[in-house]
């Protein structure tokens, strides 16, 4: 199989005595993890939803919903959640979930189809789970069906590999084209993190090409950030060009989160101020983003990871 922008991968994880299980759960098919996976268990989250909950020997902990195949908690030893979902969040399948890690794919932002894509409201399934060193490890699959056919007429395949460490979430993003034509893509994780915005940093940008959606988000300004630390004073939506492989946020609350990449190109700040006035001060969004589109010959597959972790 050709790869586009190979970049390194997370290790390759091998589940013991992998079993899968079709099982079908308010109309949706998932696989059952094996027993071997130790730290991997599927249970019913908000909403009734199922959701893969992930646990480290070190103590910490991930949930997963399959429902967008979203990262929706991220919590360190101490219990700490790293990760912040919106209190305006629901969870009945009618919207994507506001919060945790939400794909953006086929399309980051506005355009042709509706925004941001399909990939955050539609089924993943579980594929693969294991456990290596105390670390578990789940991949989720989505591939195209008549709900995403009906906006973005290809054929595709999505394998989303979540591995958590005791002071860190890895995740790895595989696009692969398995239509018999070439398609183009944008993509992004919308990544959403419990901070106090007055007290919120974040180090790396500086020098880098800024599209600025402040105060028209269709007619961006084009500029350079010249910032070494930048802060979230007020309405934040802010694209980065080319930005570097590792960011440092200080979240405000005594954490300093490294958020480390390969291959997701840009990179996207995000906090919406007074427009939700009931929760912006608890959050900023620090993304991981692919803005420029990305074309895949027929086999071709694009992989991105990035590494959250902290000290």
């Amino acid at each position: 199989m050709a790869m586009v922008s190979m970049a390194f991968s997370l290790p390759s994880l091998t589940p013991p005595k992998f079993r899968r299980v079709n099982r079908y759960s308010r109309g949706m098919a998932y696989a059952s993890v094996s027993k071997e996976a130790l730290g991997v268990r599927v249970t019913e989250g908000e909403g009734n939803l199922p959701k893969v909950v992930l646990t480290s020997a070190g103590g910490s902990e991930a949930d997963i919903y399959l429902y967008g195949g979203c990262v929706t908690s991220w919590k360190v030893a101490n219990g700490k959640d790293l990760l912040f979902v919106r209190p305006d969040a629901v969870f009945n399948k009618k919207k994507p979930i506001s919060g945790g890690l939400p794909h953006c794919f086929p399309q980051f932002g506005p355009g042709p189809i509706q925004q941001h894509g399909f990939a955050r409201n539609s089924d993943w399934s579980i594929v693969d789970s294991g456990n290596v060193e105390g670390n578990p490890v789940i991949t989720l699959e989505l591939k195209d069906g008549p709900y995403s056919r009906s906006m973005w007429d290809f054929s595709f395949q999505a394998l989303y590999k979540v591995i958590l460490n005791t002071k860190s979430l890895s995740t790895e993003l595989t696009i692969t084209n398995t239509d018999n034509k070439p398609f183009s893509f944008s993509t992004a994780l919308h990544s959403y993190f419990h901070a106090s915005v007055t007290g919120a940093s974040v180090k790396g940008l500086k020098g880098c090409k800024t599209l600025n959606k402040d105060p028209d988000p269709k007619n961006p300004l084009e500029g350079k950030e010249e910032r070494d630390v930048v802060t979230f004073p007020g309405f934040v939506d802010c694209v980065y060009l080319d930005a570097p492989n590792e960011l440092q946020l200080d979240n405000g609350l005594g954490d300093i989160i490294s958020i480390r990449n390969t291959n997701w190109k840009d990179a996207v700040l995000w906090n919406p101020y007074l427009q939700m006035e009931a929760c912006y001060k608890d959050f900023v969004c620090v993304e991981n983003a692919q803005i420029g589109n990305v074309q895949l010959e027929p086999e071709q597959s694009w992989t991105a990871t990035q590494h959250l972790s902290i000290d």
